[in-house]
């Protein structure tokens, strides 16, 4: 149960414009002034002629998706739900004579709040209207919300009425599930939050260079059974995003970012005769990245694929990718030639086009519409246009107008969360609160905040939720409400804390702390992806940097990468430009904990980052006193009495308890600082502060080691 917030806001007289502790805002609010109270005799009053009906038929592939949950389902949910928000348990009983404090759930006939809109009334019993259960659901998400953020038993909400229905019909989460696997717990506290925010889909995007994330018997090879998702996975998440009126849509990558597809079959532009070079991709990548759309056999397994997967899902919508296909590509003399001989094609554009066209017949034949991102609008095609139903999935752009004549769009390009430090792309949250408006033109159906796991393929869950969460309850608040916001973000974020999250979500895990050993190891010897990521890269890009004590692996990143270079045990890491990171995607560990490297400066500039995150770094050159130390971001920078020598190689360990730490270099105490900060694991350097030299034996330990343990070290 949420804890009373001492500082719920204050009842608002009758008529009060003030925003109420919902996200997203109701369309239109009303308070009466007053409270209504849940008490121990409070019902869940359903009417039993419409207590088994959804309104929207299951199996209507339409947005915003089908409505499974009869309205006697909801009941029992909410009864559930409500008993955990304030300690009681109503019992749900047929539709007859409500009484103050009851909730009576009606499924109307009349669709003037559309699929998914409500009315709510809470001056006597709680009226929730709707002409599905879709609505009905978003009706008791306000109801709950309310129930949270009120003080003391959470027991009381505001007499109001409300007439409420979205702006936008798809509001939108997109996870990179290719380049990294998502746990199933995780995902399904996302889908609450979801729920909770009255956004209704979830894109998973399931399949990237370095990974594909179904595992059917039908295609052996293609994904680890390990690190991706089976059948009767899929139809979990799905019925329990379901009770959360979610829509769970698939989301592959063809024929470009298909490493793992093209090498799994042989079906990509590096295999075969006459096969496709470097010179015909993007220069830090293979030819097979990219399905060779000439192949009859590739076009074959390609439209086996999606017939497979399209099989697996209920939601209106399925993506098959389709971006970013090089242009280069059409200098490859294996495409040159095929166009020539080919009648109805004549560009390279053409033949994307065609390829689309092709897999989007076998989506239609599941009843389903495909989408796909955009790109393929700046390949000259004469000959072959994308079928005009496709959807496109626009990441350029600001949103608020759609960009791709005559087709519908999903704005995804203004919410991009790419948090490493060669993108280092996060959502402009005051941007997206203040001046951003969700665009209703007919052919914009609506907008979705976007995940992307570049170089932080084995990242905690909680590293990307972190950084998403804000941007999420923000765009669940302007993609329904699209009025002006009344507030300033800072007044929006107290109303979210103030809320809180859900019933049923659970708590992050939290890693148990290691003892009598390194909690994490980086040797940068050379190593293979672990099993279930497959190496996309060409020679020398998105190197792996294997923990060989922790499982927190992780790699660079792309056109700048460290060089491997002889170390003082094997291999070492070059680092010599700002961008030459290592991305970890790790969550900061509190107090105590110890770091150790072994590095050879090889130049020296205003500030060099070792570790990063949110919260804090630890560096090698603090900036304005040059000097090995650490800073707590937003607060201050701590340096030591210690410059790390050019040239040669010196052992720097760091030591931290809760506000102190000492550093030692080649195990001799330097001296210590009475702060310390979380140990930060996010990544190698900052997009703006990377190191100059090499590194060799990162090692951590979630304790601090004592002087003779550091001069033992070796």
């Amino acid at each position: 149960m949420p804890s009373a917030q001492a500082d719920a806001p204050r009842e608002e007289p009758s008529g009060a414009a003030a925003p109420p502790s919902v996200v997203p805002r109701p369309t239109d609010w009303t308070t009466h002034g007053g409270r209504t109270a849940l008490t121990r005799a409070t019902r869940i009053l359903v009417d039993p002629r419409t207590a088994s009906a959804t309104a929207l038929p299951a199996g209507r592939a339409e947005l915003p998706g089908p409505a499974r949950q009869s309205v006697r389902r909801l009941a029992t949910q909410l009864r559930t739900e409500i008993g955990q928000v304030t300690g009681v348990t109503p019992h749900i009983s047929d539709a007859r004579r409500p009484a103050p404090g009851d909730i009576v759930l009606t499924l109307t006939g009349e669709g003037a709040q559309g699929a998914e809109g409500y009315r709510f009334d809470s001056r006597g019993p709680v009226r929730v209207e709707a002409a599905s259960t879709h609505g009905l659901f978003y009706g008791t998400r306000t109801l709950l919300q309310l129930l949270r953020a009120t003080a003391d038993d959470h027991r009381q909400v505001p007499r109001a009425t409300a007439t409420d229905r979205p702006t936008q019909a798809i509001r939108m989460v997109h996870l990179d599930a290719g380049r990294k696997y998502w746990r199933i717990p995780y995902l399904e506290n996302l889908i609450r939050r979801m729920g909770d925010q009255k956004l209704n889909t979830l894109l998973l995007h399931l399949s990237e260079s370095e990974g594909f994330r179904l595992h059917s018997p039908r295609f052996p090879g293609l994904a680890d059974p390990e690190h991706s998702y089976s059948r009767a996975d899929i139809e979990h998440l799905k019925a329990f995003a379901a009770r959360h009126h979610v829509q769970l849509m698939p989301g592959l990558e063809l024929p470009g970012h298909a490493t793992a597809v093209s090498r799994a079959f042989g079906i990509g532009f590096g295999s075969g005769p006459s096969p496709c070079t470097g010179a015909h991709t993007h220069s830090h990548l293979t030819p097979d990245w990219i399905v060779d759309m000439t192949s009859d056999k590739a076009l074959a397994k390609s439209k086996e694929i999606v017939d497979e997967f399209a099989g697996w899902f209920d939601a209106p919508l399925f993506s098959i990718g389709a971006e970013e296909v090089p242009g280069q590509l059409a200098q490859c003399p294996r495409v040159k030639e095929y166009l020539a001989s080919s009648p109805d094609v004549s560009t390279l554009g053409d033949l994307l086009n065609r390829y689309i066209n092709s897999l989007d017949d076998v989506v239609t034949s599941h009843g389903k519409r495909t989408a796909v991102y955009n790109g393929s609008e700046h390949l000259p095609a004469p000959r072959q246009k994308v079928h005009t139903p496709v959807v496109f999935l626009t990441w350029e752009g600001t949103g608020a107008e759609p960009e791709i004549p005559g087709h519908d769009e999903i704005a995804i390009g203004p919410f991009y969360t790419t948090p490493n430090n060669y993108h280092h792309l996060y959502p402009d949250e005051p941007w997206m609160y203040r001046s951003w408006a969700p665009s209703t033109s007919p052919d914009m159906l609506g907008s979705g905040v976007t995940n992307w796991a570049d170089y932080n393929f084995w990242a905690d869950d909680g590293y990307f939720e972190q950084h998403m969460a804000g941007a999420r309850a923000i765009l669940a608040d302007r993609a329904w409400n699209g009025s002006a916001t009344p507030d300033a973000l800072a007044d929006f974020r107290a109303r979210a804390a103030r809320i809180g999250d859900p019933p049923g979500v659970t708590p992050a895990p939290v890693p148990p702390r290691v003892t009598d050993r390194p909690s994490h190891h980086w040797t940068f010897d050379d190593a293979a992806y672990p099993s279930g990521w497959t190496y996309a890269g060409s020679p020398g890009n998105t190197i792996l940097a294997e923990d060989r004590a922790g499982g927190l692996h992780g790699t660079s990143y792309i056109i700048d990468n460290p060089t491997p270079v002889p170390g003082p045990r094997g291999q070492a890491w070059r680092f010599d430009s700002d961008r030459d990171g290592v991305g970890f995607g790790g969550l900061d560990v509190a107090e105590p904990w110890t770091v150790s490297v072994r590095v050879r400066a090889g130049a020296r500039t205003a500030d060099q980052v070792l570790l990063s995150s949110k919260t804090g770094a630890l560096k090698l050159m603090q900036h304005g006193t040059g000097k090995v130390g650490f800073t707590r971001y937003g607060d201050t920078d701590f340096s030591f009495d210690h410059t790390l020598p050019l040239d040669r190689w010196t052992r720097l360990t760091w030591v931290a308890t809760p506000g102190s730490t000492t550093l030692y270099a080649d195990g001799e105490r330097v001296g210590s600082v009475a702060a310390s900060v979380p140990l930060p694991l996010r990544s190698i350097g900052t997009e703006k502060a990377g190191l100059r030299g090499d590194l060799d034996e990162l090692v951590t330990w979630d304790e601090a080691l004592s002087p003779a343990e550091v001069a033992r070290l070796r």
